[in-house]
């Protein structure tokens, strides 16, 4: 008869439970997988599997007991790391969403953000289509399957140790974060531009015939002008969302 004792039992529960902890942090905050649409079991199945594949190529576990202090503390330091990975990698669909944002607002889709009558909530029409479109880019990158390589590495760079640090360097991740105005502003700079060309076209129609009604005309000509400019830029938008999304998915470690 097989007989285990509590440390034994408690060993090998620490070799899956703790590089979960990490994984599933990166899963619950990485771009796709983490996102609200996707239900909570299929992302803790994929976490699970996701481990079930990584965890036997770490090698022995840390000898801390799960309920310890030291336990909960490498508990927390998992997480922290994979919320990390996946905070870096979001950063460029951030940038993405703002510049979604900034051209919405300067084509007349304000009143569209603050209110829409089908779902009752705030809806960012054309910031919803950029990320959808900076999502199709992630996938077509492989970025799904880069995303489980950086966090399997990750176990070599920061393994799993009682007494380690919390080794995200986080300078570099606020540094990161600038990613989210420069880029956004230059994805968004064409449709700004050219909006605030035709402004200044109307305003000097305004000036030569006063009789006009401007908001008869200036929402139309905006949003056409917006809208043209969008399908224009979309040709070298893409590969600017192409090299954010490469660029988001370098490690933010020591």
């Amino acid at each position: 008869m097989l007989q285990f004792t509590d440390t034994q039992l408690l060993g090998w529960l620490a070799a899956w439970f703790y590089p979960l902890c990490r994984i599933a942090a990166l899963v619950g905050t990485a771009p796709i997988l983490g996102d609200t649409n996707i239900p909570q079991r299929v992302k803790i199945a994929l976490a699970i599997l996701v481990t079930i594949v990584v965890a036997p190529e770490l090698g022995a576990p840390p000898h801390v007991a799960i309920l310890s202090f030291d336990g909960l503390m490498l508990i927390a330091r998992q997480i922290v790391i994979g919320a990390g990975i996946g905070l870096g990698m979001r950063f460029a669909f951030f940038a993405v969403q703002y510049a979604g944002d900034l051209a919405g607002l300067q084509m007349g889709f304000g009143f569209a953000q603050m209110f829409d009558p089908q779902n009752n909530q705030e809806s960012a029409v054309v910031g919803n289509f950029l990320t959808y479109l900076a999502s199709l880019v992630f996938l077509s990158l492989n970025g799904h399957l880069m995303m489980i390589a950086a966090i399997s590495e990750s176990f070599t760079s920061l393994p799993l140790v009682a007494d380690q640090a919390f080794a995200i360097d986080w300078h570099a991740l606020v540094l990161h974060a600038g990613v989210i105005f420069s880029l956004g502003l230059y994805l968004a700079l064409p449709v700004v531009a050219a909006i605030l060309l035709s402004n200044v076209v109307l305003g000097v129609m305004m000036r030569a015939a006063p009789q006009m009604n401007l908001f008869a005309i200036g929402f139309p000509i905006t949003l056409l002008v917006g809208l043209l400019c969008l399908a224009l830029a979309l040709p070298t938008m893409l590969p600017m969302m192409q090299r954010a999304l490469i660029e988001s998915m370098a490690p933010l470690l020591h």
